[in-house]
């Protein structure tokens, strides 16, 4: 980094923390604290350490999503998932096994922990569950405040792992158009925004595999802020999509969270890699899109970690730009014995998942059902409401 990028950035950063601090302490004074909220998010782990991550935050009150939400009704959850108020140097509690463990959340709002066993844990369940309690905080909260951790501890015999980007992915973004991007992410919640045709029972049938014990783990990376969390995640249950950790990035004015460039290939290979080092003796499959990165960052990950990688599905934004880049990775990556296929729908991934014996061929008819299914939907529900 140049000295005057680090002069700057160290400036941006002084001074977003100084107007948290004063804004928090102003609001804290004048009694205008909304109650307190924990909020985990699902992680990962092993059967020797169990990590867990969430957030404090001042309760907004966002609601569910509905099939009769306006535009108005999507403008103000957004604008309260992004106008968060993080409540730093609060104080959890969590048991685990025959120990007491404390950890204090930073200036975000982030608390972090990683659990080690005293004994062996359990692997019956591919989820493991702990309860968070709030036992102190700088603003008022309701005492007895509790949560539910859920950490993925992937079972011995899975056959393989997958991991998986979502934006223009599982769901249309429209990531390399901002303003199309922003229509989608702002006018749209969990209801209305519906997934890529057949994406359901393709990663159905891959959690699924071919020991038909449903436990091979997903991992979801996205570039996504962490201020998004609980639209993915109802999205994602929403419609039936494997859960797994979702692994999203800090947003904030500083230059490592905003505009750097390279950010984006970063805090993804950096997932994808602690992943892969977790798990040293599971091989991956790897999905994503031709809009940005996936392509290069996958390359990156299959020479660093040779002979991990089982397959690599790309899904065809059309952009020729893109598309082109992509099938020169993919050239690339056929020297190192991965297939990389740049693919149009979720037929055709399973088509070649079938072909090399990572899902039954018996699930492809259903997956085709799914897509077309999906496709009939999609004009109904394009649109979120207008007040009336």
């Amino acid at each position: 980094m140049s000295a005057w990028k680090k002069v700057f950035s160290d400036s941006i950063n002084l001074l977003e923390a100084k107007y948290d601090d004063l804004r928090f302490d102003l609001k804290r004074k004048l009694g205008l604290n909304d109650p307190v909220q924990i909020i985990p998010y699902r992680s990962y782990g092993t059967v020797n350490r169990l990590y867990l991550k969430g957030r404090v935050l001042e309760d907004k009150k966002i609601a569910a999503s509905g099939d009769k939400d306006t535009i108005l009704n999507n403008l103000v959850n957004m604008y309260k998932r992004f106008e968060s108020d993080e409540v730093p140097n609060a104080v959890l509690k969590v048991d685990f096994q025959d120990q007491t463990h404390q950890l204090v959340t930073d200036d975000e709002g982030y608390y972090m922990i990683n659990l080690e066993p005293t004994f062996p844990i359990e692997t019956t369940d591919i989820w493991h569950t702990l309860e968070i309690e709030l036992e102190n905080a700088p603003i008022p909260f309701i005492p007895g405040l509790k949560a539910v951790s859920e950490v993925l501890v992937p079972p011995s015999d899975a056959e393989y792992g997958i991991i998986s980007d979502i934006d223009d992915t599982i769901v249309e973004t429209s990531a390399t158009n901002v303003l199309a991007m922003s229509r989608t992410v702002f006018l749209h919640n969990a209801r209305t925004r519906l997934p890529f045709a057949g994406v359901s029972a393709f990663y159905k049938s891959l959690q699924l595999g071919r020991n038909g014990k449903r436990n091979n783990p997903f991992f979801y990376v996205s570039s996504s802020p962490w201020n998004m969390y609980d639209l993915l995640k109802e999205f994602m249950d929403l419609n039936e999509i494997p859960a797994g950790p979702l692994l999203l990035r800090d947003f904030g004015l500083q230059e490592n969270k905003f505009f750097s460039s390279g950010g984006h290939m970063g805090h993804k290979f950096k997932e994808i890699e602690n992943i892969l080092l977790t798990y040293p003796t599971l091989n991956f499959v790897l999905i994503g899109d031709s809009g940005q990165e996936d392509p290069s960052i996958y390359r990156e990950v299959v020479k660093q970690y040779p002979g991990r990688i089982l397959a690599i599905y790309i899904r065809d934004v059309q952009l020729l730009e893109r598309e082109q880049i992509a099938l020169k990775i993919k050239e690339e990556l056929s020297k190192d014995k991965v297939d990389m296929l740049i693919l149009d729908n979720a037929e055709e991934a399973a088509e070649h998942a079938a072909s090399i014996g990572l899902i039954f061929e018996e699930a492809i008819p259903e997956i085709a059902t799914e897509k077309e299914q999906d496709k009939g939907q999609a004009p109904g529900k394009e649109e979120a409401k207008i007040i009336e």
